[in-house]
């Protein structure tokens, strides 16, 4: 019985140890990437904030500092994301190890009153008691079958004492990972709580950036000739694109050719034109602007489509415009999708008429939330209200659809 009993202790022992060595590699594991993940964040922050300095300080670089918030509201929006995830699995790991413990407890507490009654059972045959068993035998015969018999009795008390270690191993580990799933979700509940403060700091600070331009005619000014050099640099960008060619998109058998679609095209977004191509005069300073494009008035968040099958040829930040994506559709027809929140799809990924490529954000935009949307034939911008379909044109004149705003070239 006392060795049983220093079997028992040793058993917790070790349990102990290994719980404890698991918790501390796992930690250690589990740090390395939110410490890279934390770092990414700070450097974010820290560009913003030295971009907004020189801005004010220089009165110039309004698309460098206004790119630099969005970065950082794009890693803050990633990790509040990331950190609602760790919570929600978190909680759901927990609600299932609550569920699984006190099964696991009931099969160990039966194992151990199984233990206990062997226990007492060798109490009482006393520590002679094996060897009276042998020597009480009448016969070889009977002699070998309670050698049989006390054989088997060791393997069950063997089998019992791994059915042991191996329950109460599950339930120590059971323990220690509801215990971290509760700390997982704390943490991730708090962080998720500062990343939403993060959040609303850096917006704050970009419509405060915003309202200095507007009521500083110079700034407002020089943020014009910011736009349109943004404006000249994409178009030079497009043009590079036309004439390096690279892989044509692969067209399905069926497939119509792209200028064939003019007047059929369906609309990006569901959402209605708030601001139309062409020459566009500013409310404030009656200032002409080229608009190579145009904006629909779309909610934040709201699925952006290809109008057409195409090749994507670019995909990420462009100065001006936020993220966006450029679609090669063939024969010397690119749209351009800006001020996107998402970006679903990457360089060179073939994408199907219709299939979402990004979503709506505020990305590089003066006004908030909507899509610019450019349409380009070779090296030429046309208006694309006169390729999409019925339905597709501006709102009513005069109306004013949710999100339209004063928009001045491509950060409107």
């Amino acid at each position: 019985m006392r060795r049983l009993a220093a079997l028992l202790l040793a058993l917790a022992a070790s349990t102990e140890i290994r719980a404890v060595r698991a918790e501390t590699a796992q930690g250690a594991a589990e740090a390395a990437p939110q410490v890279r993940q934390l770092e990414g964040l700070r450097r974010a922050i820290e560009e913003r904030r030295q971009r907004v300095e020189a801005f004010e300080r220089e009165q110039r670089g309004l698309l460098d500092a206004l790119e630099a918030i969005d970065r950082a509201v794009a890693e803050l929006e990633a990790d509040a994301a990331q950190r609602q995830r760790e919570a929600d699995a978190a909680g759901a790991r927990l609600a299932a190890l609550e569920g699984e413990l006190p099964d696991r407890e009931a099969r160990l507490a039966r194992t151990r009153r199984a233990m206990a009654a062997r226990v007492v059972a060798l109490y009482k045959t006393g520590e002679l008691g094996p060897a009276q068993v042998l020597f009480a035998a009448a016969s070889l015969r009977d002699l070998i079958e309670r050698l049989d018999a006390l054989g088997r009795l060791l393997a069950h008390d063997r089998a019992l004492v791994v059915r042991f270690r191996a329950e109460e191993d599950a339930v120590a580990d059971a323990r220690r990972q509801s215990r971290e799933a509760q700390a997982h979700q704390a943490e991730a509940a708090a962080l998720l709580v500062e990343r939403r403060s993060d959040l609303s700091r850096e917006r704050a600070g970009k419509q405060q950036l915003l309202a200095s331009v507007r009521s500083d005619r110079a700034r407002e000014r020089a943020a014009l000739d910011e736009l349109e050099a943004a404006a000249q640099a994409l178009e030079q960008t497009l043009a590079k694109l036309g004439e390096s060619g690279g892989a044509a998109p692969v067209a399905a058998a069926d497939a119509v050719p792209f200028s064939r679609l003019r007047g059929h095209l369906p609309a990006p977004v569901d959402a209605p034109v708030a601001s139309g191509f062409g020459r566009q005069v500013d409310a404030q300073f009656h200032t002409q602007v080229e608009h190579k494009g145009i904006d629909f008035a779309a909610p934040l968040g709201a699925d952006v489509r290809a109008v057409a099958a195409g090749r994507v040829r670019f995909a990420g930040w462009f100065r001006g415009y936020g993220k966006i994506v450029i679609l090669d559709h063939g024969d010397r027809f690119y749209t351009v999708c800006g001020h996107l929140g998402d970006v679903l799809v990457k360089l060179d990924d073939e994408v199907a008429a219709g299939q979402v490529i990004g979503s709506v954000g505020e990305t590089g935009s003066l006004s908030g939330p909507g899509l610019y949307f450019e349409l380009r034939q070779g090296g030429d911008a046309v208006d694309p209200v006169a390729w999409l379909g019925a339905g597709a044109g501006p709102g009513p004149a005069g109306a004013s659809p949710a999100g339209a705003r004063d928009r001045r070239g491509p950060a409107g």
